[in-house]
């Protein structure tokens, strides 16, 4: 050889989408074709964007291999350096085509640092050039990231590079990462819905304001929210005599059971009935007045929980409520999606009357903006602040060891800021 290394570019055609936008199999092809070739693998660094795109670098004692990916293209470019001849880069060129499924590929090979064109210093340091070696633990560093990214934002996950679990079901893809920061995630269809450190917020919210300002609920409907999140919040109401979930995804169910325990040990609970089911076919053949408080858990607007946005839905929710029931559903974020927000608070205000329909804000690392709401709607003389007994809230927050909710913010949630308070004009 007569350059200090070797470079193989590489292009990748016609790959399999799937695999390219897989960020756990790219890690381990790359890490698999390193080994193979001869490299001594040092770590590994691999991104995933939303909704597909995967870049990556594997670190290699001999330097390193690089790759991104268009899956909508089912293109890939890799980037193969190595010091020396030790390394076998057209190997490794093999086994990552046939990792990804390429029907067709290209490599160039370069030398780098041809030895014609170097020039041997004269200043020589007093350290060696060539240092001791490094032993290398047997285990490299990894990596790996996932990121919810929408057109002009995201937010990023670093994870262990392994999916606890993942199966796309009749109607969404589940994922459940063990992330570093937050713990567990579940993710639907690459958003994230959850995470082991920061659920409480959102559930502790959306199951005790409404709980705590209605005169005497006994049975409660929750429409979606098959971890199990806001079922556990409600059951900690000992007057409730009732709590239905209906969740039209068995999946969510069952995955959170195995990988969520914290989020859903309350879905054995005997006050609870679980059925698998749509929420809106539910709605429309339950009987009027049923429920005393109906909260709406649902995704974002899109795939499955898209018919729980609309004006025909919650027309049906209004009949199933109890005439001092009470109505508490997601609203989004009103800085990141406010076309949503106005639209869901203008349907309740139309169905329910304009007095009657509160917004409150509850603040949530791992949803876009951190800033989100809740729709709060009552049938009845049910209001948030004036229904409201502090020292009860007070009571319940301190026995149940609450995370987020107390009385305080139960007020502080109903204070919304200016921008918010234009959005609803």
């Amino acid at each position: 050889m007569e350059a200090l290394g070797r470079h193989l570019v590489i292009e990748l055609y016609r790959c399999a989408a799937e695999k390219l936008n897989d960020v756990m199999h790219i890690e381990q092809s790359m890490i698999d074709a390193a080994k193979e070739s001869g490299a001594t693998v040092l770590n590994s660094t691999f991104h995933h964007f939303q909704p597909f795109g995967v870049s990556g670098v594997v670190v290699i004692q001999e330097s390193h291999l690089a790759i991104h990916t268009w899956p909508e293209y089912g293109f890939a470019s890799l980037d193969l350096f190595t010091c020396g001849d030790s390394v076998d880069t057209w190997t490794a060129y093999h086994l990552l085509k046939e990792a990804f499924e390429a029907e067709y590929g290209s490599a160039t090979e370069m030398w780098r640092g041809s030895y014609r064109l170097l020039q041997e210093q004269q200043k020589v340091p007093t350290t060696p050039l060539t240092p001791a070696p490094i032993p290398i633990a047997p285990h490299y560093n990894r990596n790996v990231w996932l990121t919810e990214r929408s057109e002009d934002c995201a937010f990023s996950l670093r994870h262990s590079g392994d999916l606890l679990y993942r199966k796309k079901s009749p109607y969404q893809d589940i994922k459940i990462y063990q992330t570093y920061k937050f713990g567990n995630t579940l993710i639907l269809d690459d958003m994230i819905m959850c995470t082991e450190k920061d659920e409480f917020v959102y559930h502790e919210m959306i199951a005790h304001v409404p709980m705590l300002t209605h005169p005497d609920p006994k049975r409660a409907l929750v429409i979606g929210g098959g971890d199990g999140g806001t079922v556990r919040e409600l059951l900690r109401h000992e007057n409730l005599e009732e709590v239905v979930l209906v969740e039209i995804d068995e999946d969510v169910i069952d995955s959170s059971r195995q990988y969520l325990p914290t989020i859903s040990s309350a879905l054995d609970h005997p006050k609870l009935k679980i059925h698998v089911a749509d929420g809106i076919e539910y709605v429309k053949n339950c009987d009027d007045r049923r429920f005393d408080l109906i909260i709406v858990d649902s995704t974002d607007p899109v795939g499955p929980a898209e018919g729980l946005f609309n004006a025909e839905f919650y027309h049906q929710v209004h009949r199933c409520l109890t005439n001092d029931g009470i109505l508490v559903a997601q609203s989004e974020s009103p800085m990141f999606n406010a076309a949503v927000f106005q639209s869901v608070f203008q349907c309740h205000r139309d169905i329910f009357g304009a007095g009657q329909v509160h917004s409150y804000l509850a603040y949530i690392p791992t949803y876009p903006t951190g800033m989100w709401s809740f729709a709060y709607a009552s049938k009845g003389s049910a209001h948030p602040l004036k229904s409201f007994d502090t020292e009860r809230a007070h009571q319940f927050s301190e026995h149940h060891r609450l995370r987020y909710y107390n009385e305080m913010v139960h007020s502080a949630a109903f204070a919304l800021p200016n921008f918010v308070r234009e959005l609803l004009v």
